[in-house]
């Protein structure tokens, strides 16, 4: 460490020369940022390899051959932070956890002066936005092996380097005291460099938007940036993340991304405005303290291309500036009559004169921080309600049955503290069909407060101000309250509750498509899928308990030949001794329904006992007509690849559901209302985390599965398929890495949540050994005396048992030091023999004391002993609910006030949950009927509502006959 402070001094000396003419319009936020930039070193304290760098000559620029030295070191860095998933746990442990930043006691407060030193130039050329510094901040953080490291990144590596030199202790700390993570939060370790400064703090603002710690905060920013992908972070980083689960993590990813969207519109809208020359030390401070793009619309307004100008801009063009601002600071001086040009337009009168002073003064005040702070204040201690009215226009030429639906919202007035998401997108709705009209009521007792606080406190005048003058600075302050802040406060609560409702709407979506897709599978069975239809009669498609299609057919079950169909379907549920029927819920359902549950009931399928169940076909249709099913069923009718479908939902939900598009999965709120990049990069994602959860056999599963893996996309998806396809099956997750395109980091992100049957792999590799034996000794004479070949790559390959785990391999050395600590042996993996054996240990010694034993953290352990104690073939799905089987049916009409039935969530929003009862129309569950004691204690919920898939109990409230609805209440879950 003792040619650490010379470096830095002379590198801080070298970087303060170079920019000493900067504007000294920068300075005022130097200190804060010099706090952020310490953070940089501690977080590549993984670049070891690069050490014996340390002592080389300084040199301010790098020549070719230093820079291919540099991209070869970058490759080897990469290589020991991804790829080597075979080290010891300590390494791999240091690499995972070095986001944290421990406590830098043994470097004396000399260096940070001298941190702050090298850091404060560096800062300043952010601020004054030179695109170099902009762009290259974020290359600094990111691990990327493409870019090779030149110019002036070189130097601000160096010191860096020297930190890693302290590892050992580091490393001691997060893995013995700290285990968790969570003395992150004292560290002062939550500054992060961003590639746009902001006069905010990015990690502050991510947390107060996110209710999620700091600490966690400044982590996931540094994994996201890393390109770590949410299955991969909730599954193997928990204790960095605090245990958050997926749906959280993607909260905070979106908010980030919010973020990063508004400081780099900021930073465009500066650099637009610095060509123009109309940046002022004013604007730019206004600029960077915007953190919503509502804010950053109402500061940039008036310099929009195209904009006429807003008075406050032709009343400056006038020359009236220096009058505005003469009466805040020197009032007794000023003499308006002195303004006055009889010949110009706007100065030819003493009242013009006014109103122009009046303009830029309102125009002062409506841009002021302080100003816009204490009335956003005022408004969260008073009432403030959203209201919505019948429009006039459309109670006359309106279609009236649209106008019925919005029958709540004629005369609605609702605080916006207390308004539910659904309201407001029914109002935003109402209001797009032009049916209702919505304003924001602010009571008049915020205006009068206001307008006292900006006269007497905030823009009080420092001299003495004559009565005309104080009419002035009266009537400026109403006017902008009334023509720019109120307009302002109206737009950002309405853009706020819309955006957070539309937030809920999708959130709600994916929670239910994650429950639709975790649905329970129905192995092992014969299926019969019903694709109903009148004209065009019902589609049916026989597949067998592996998902091979044996039969198709076309019956026409409502036409008059009712009872001729029956012999045929009987015919078939006895050849291929199938007693299961799966009815599609699209048209003609309820009449199909009605059809299979009069011939169960009347025992016609004898000896065989049938019974049937009711799916969702939404996209099902949709699907049949895609690439993807006819590359898969090339010579079947689309609408009969719409039965295999219906059938294959049951047999298998998610396998199926991957295939068709989420947002065709109809179970969401206001879905086509929201904004649909949100929608689908949140759908997506539910997709890759169920996927990725449930895991895949690397062997068997198809490219559309495969697509969804964390780390993985349709092109690596294809390469591992003709891999497969060339080289047999893989052996183990090693072999990964011989797939083109599937670098380190997809490695690291897709390995754990990839399998491999064993059993399958034994027996391939059993008979590969044999082939190869018999080809060795054919061909041992022929092979004397020459140069020995390459060995065949089965030969070297052998099977990992652990492969079949959810246990990372970066772990697998922890896994395999606990496994000889409990005397355990691999190949007993999920057998009765390891459970004891692992029970015993933990008994005895504890988590964390094991954990500390084998110097791993807590989550890590626990994860391995899942992985070691699962029985093989384990499905996390088996917890959710089996689809609902039926033999009978009930109307409609035979509903009454307190009939108690049991059913099947179909659908769940902000406002209750509708439950499928089966008379055709679903009931809705009101979200105050759903208590926390009616819920199971048995199933780990995520939170309180129902999802897609969950059969209840419930008892019928209401039965609104003319209007189709059916009220119920929960008795309990099944």
């Amino acid at each position: 460490m003792s040619s650490l402070p010379r470096r830095v001094k002379s590198e801080a000396k070298a970087l303060t020369s170079e920019d000493d003419e900067l504007s000294s319009l920068f300075n005022s936020s130097s200190e804060s940022e010099e706090e952020e930039e310490e953070w940089e070193p501690k977080s590549k304290t993984t670049r070891r390899p690069r050490l014996p760098k340390k002592n080389e000559a300084k040199t301010k620029k790098v020549a070719a051959s230093q820079s291919a030295m540099a991209r070869k070191k970058v490759k080897k860095v990469a290589v020991k932070e991804e790829m080597d998933v075979s080290l010891p746990i300590a390494p791999a442990e240091d690499n995972r956890m070095h986001l944290l930043k421990p406590k830098e006691e043994h470097v004396g407060t000399k260096l940070k002066t001298l941190n702050q030193k090298l850091e404060m130039p560096k800062k300043m050329q952010i601020n004054s936005l030179q695109g170099k510094n902009v762009n290259s901040s974020e290359n600094d953080e990111k691990p990327s092996t493409s870019v090779p490291i030149v110019g002036s990144q070189v130097k601000h590596e160096k010191p860096e380097e020297d930190f890693a030199s302290d590892e050992p202790p580091f490393k001691k700390i997060k893995s013995t005291t700290c285990p968790e993570g969570k003395p992150v939060k004292n560290l002062g370790g939550n500054k992060v460099k961003e590639e746009f400064e902001m006069n905010w703090d990015i990690v502050q603002a991510l947390s107060e938007m996110t209710n999620v710690e700091p600490w966690v905060c400044a982590n996931l920013i540094r994994l996201f940036r890393e390109e770590n992908t949410i299955p991969f972070i909730a599954r193997y980083r928990k204790e960095l993340i605090n245990n958050l689960e997926a749906d959280a993590l993607r909260e905070v990813q979106q908010a980030l991304e919010e973020l990063r969207t508004v400081a780099k519109k900021t930073h465009t809208m500066i650099q637009k405005l610095k060509k123009e020359g109309k940046l002022s030390g004013c604007l730019l401070t206004a600029l960077l303290n915007c953190r919503t793009l509502e804010e950053l619309d109402h500061v940039t307004a008036p310099y929009k291309t195209g904009s006429k100008g807003t008075k406050a801009q032709r009343a400056k063009q006038l020359g009236l500036e220096p009058a505005a601002l003469s009466l805040l600071q020197n009032p007794v001086e000023l003499n308006l009559f002195s303004y006055i040009r009889p010949t110009t337009k706007g100065l030819s009168t003493i009242q013009e004169v006014e109103a122009g002073v009046q303009h830029i003064l309102a125009d002062i005040f409506a841009k002021d921080k302080d100003t816009l702070d204490f009335i956003r204040k005022l408004c969260q201690q008073r009432y403030i309600c959203i209201q919505s009215a019948l429009a006039k226009v459309s109670s006359k030429s309106g279609n009236e049955k649209d106008i019925d639906k919005f029958q709540l919202y004629h005369e609605f007035s609702c605080n916006i503290k207390n308004i539910q998401h659904h309201q407001i997108l029914a109002i935003n709705r109402g209001e797009n069909l032009k049916i209702l009209t919505v304003k924001v009521n602010i009571p008049d007792g915020v205006k009068n407060e206001f307008c006292w606080w900006c006269v007497n406190e905030r823009w009080r005048p420092k001299q003495f101000l004559k009565p005309e003058l104080m009419r002035i600075l009266r009537n400026s302050v109403e006017d902008s309250y009334k023509r720019l802040i109120y307009p302002l406060l109206c737009r950002e609560f309405r853009s706020k509750l819309t955006s957070d409702a539309e937030k809920e709407s999708v959130m709600m979506f994916g929670r239910n498509l994650r429950q639709l897709l975790l649905t329970s599978p129905v192995r092992g069975r014969t299926l019969m899928g019903v694709d109903p239809g009148y004209k065009h009669g019902c589609k049916l498609a026989i597949i067998s308990p592996t998902s091979q299609i044996l039969h198709t057919d076309v019956v026409y079950l409502h036409s008059g030949q009712g009872f001729h169909e029956a012999e045929k379907i009987k015919r078939l549920l006895l050849q291929y001794s199938c007693s299961t029927v799966v009815i599609g819920n699209g048209t003609a359902c309820r009449e199909t329904e009605a059809y299979f549950a009069d011939l169960i009931m009347k025992k016609y399928f004898a000896p065989l006992d049938v019974v049937y169940c009711i799916v969702s076909e939404a996209g099902a249709s949709i699907y049949s007509v895609s690439p993807e099913a006819s590359k898969e069923m090339p010579d079947l009718d689309p609408n009969l690849r719409s039965a295999v479908s219906i059938a294959r939902r049951v047999q298998d939900p998610l396998a199926e559901l991957v295939k068709i598009e989420p947002k065709h999965i109809g179970v969401g709120m206001y879905q086509h209302d929201v904004s649909q990049t949100l929608l689908k990069a949140t759908l997506d994602s539910v997709v890759e985390e169920c996927v990725s959860f449930v895991g895949v056999d690397i062997n068997i599963c198809s490219e559309i599965l495969l697509r969804h893996i964390a780390g993985l996309n349709a092109n690596r998806a294809k390469n591992i398929i003709e891999w497969r396809e060339k080289n047999g099956p893989f052996i183990n997750r090693e072999q990964l890495k011989e797939v083109k395109g599937l670098g380190p980091k997809s490695f690291q992100q897709c390995a754990g949540f990839i399998r491999f049957n064993q059993e399958y792999i034994k027996t391939f590799c059993g008979n590969k050994k044999t082939e190869i034996g018999s080809h060795a000794l054919s061909s041992k004479a022929g092979a004397q005396g020459k140069k020995k070949s390459k060995p065949t790559p089965y030969a070297s390959q052998q099977p990992n048992p652990l492969d079949q785990t959810c246990i990372h391999p970066e772990s697998y050395n922890i896994a395999m030091r606990f496994l000889s600590f409990i005397g355990g042996n691999a190949n007993d993996i999920g057998k009765s023999d390891m459970q004891q054996k692992v029970n015993g240990v933990i008994q005895k010694e504890g988590l964390e004391g094991t954990a500390k034993r084998l110097n791993t953290t807590v989550h890590t352990l626990q994860l391995i002993i899942d992985g070691l104690t699962q029985p093989e073939g384990f499905d996390i799905r088996t917890d959710f609910d089996k689809p609902d089987f039926k033999r009978s049916i009930v109307c409609f009409e035979d509903l009454s006030v307190g009939t108690v039935l049991t059913g099947k969530v179909e659908n769940a929003t902000p406002f209750g949950v509708f439950v499928d009862i089966g008379v055709g129309k679903a009931g809705l569950i009101p979200v105050r009927n759903i208590t926390e004691a009616k819920l199971s204690k048995v199933k780990k919920r995520r939170s309180l509502g129902l999802g897609p898939g969950e059969r209840v109990e419930v008892k019928v409230l209401n039965v609104d006959i003319p209007r189709l609805r059916i009220t119920l209440d929960l008795i309990r879950v099944l």
